[in-house]
């Protein structure tokens, strides 16, 4: 199986200069645990976690406010780890592993295309789509 076809199609996305407790807000909202953060001309400049956020905002001492000037591109990775589009799920399932994240921006002509994760890979498993080999 082709991670195309188990990729989400939605990207869902920040600007640069969004203040972190809005993108920590955006990912609840839409039930997310990454956001890519993408440039006016929608190419990928980083990425930020969850994790990365709650890292941050944490080290905060309560009775104190994140500075209005902190901004994602700030605290973003820029090691963006992509897949494409024509890779094979295991790829895709491997390459997680191997680099220690979540999920990987899906690539298609060298342009986003979805996003693909390990949540994704699990469902597959759990419905017997995806059927690993022992």
């Amino acid at each position: 199986m082709e991670v195309r076809e188990a990729m989400n199609k939605g990207i869902i996305s920040i600007d640069p200069n969004t203040r972190p407790i809005d993108a920590f807000e955006k990912m609840y909202k839409e039930g997310v645990r990454r956001l890519f953060v993408m440039d006016k001309s929608e190419n990928p400049v980083g990425v930020i976690s969850y994790l990365d956020l709650v890292g941050m905002l944490g080290a905060f001492k309560p009775r104190t406010t994140v500075s209005d000037n902190l901004k994602i591109e700030d605290i973003m990775s820029k090691d963006i780890i992509t897949i494409s589009a024509e890779d094979k799920i295991e790829d895709a399932a491997n390459l997680m592993l191997r680099a220690d994240v979540s999920g990987l921006l899906v690539l298609e002509n060298e342009k986003p295309a979805g996003v693909i994760t390990k949540t994704d890979i699990c469902r597959l498993v759990a419905a017997e789509i995806l059927v690993p080999e022992y």
